[in-house]
């Protein structure tokens, strides 16, 4: 006899709509930045520090920086549960893609806030 594990109707829809917002999220951003790129006359240090200067830019970057890392974690931990068999490798790489991204984002807020 074969016994089901029964996960439920709502299986994996979760991360399905994780990763679209993130990629929704991330395409508006883009959209945005290439515009204000577009637009800016000169694209010298001084002109790259004044576009990151008002606060509504920082903090639309920082989300489409966390959009970014959470669409990475939600694709690496699927890459890592279908192709990793082994519990404790598969527990070790999730503790260094997670500390891998922590570090990515930590380092994101202090550049940004450091211009």
């Amino acid at each position: 006899m074969v016994e089901r594990e029964i996960a439920g109707a709502h299986y994996g829809l979760r991360d399905w709509l994780a990763q679209r917002i993130t990629a929704i999220v991330m395409a508006l951003y883009t959209l945005l930045f290439l515009a204000l790129v577009v637009g800016a006359p000169k694209l010298d240090f001084a002109a790259w520090r004044l576009l990151f200067a008002p606060q509504w830019l920082k903090l639309a970057t920082l989300l489409f920086l966390l959009s970014v890392y959470f669409h990475a974690w939600v694709g690496m931990r699927n890459i890592v549960m279908d192709y990793i068999k082994s519990s404790s490798l598969r527990l070790a790489l999730y503790a260094v893609v997670i500390a891998a991204l922590a570090v990515y984002a930590g380092w994101s807020v202090q550049i940004l806030w450091s211009v």
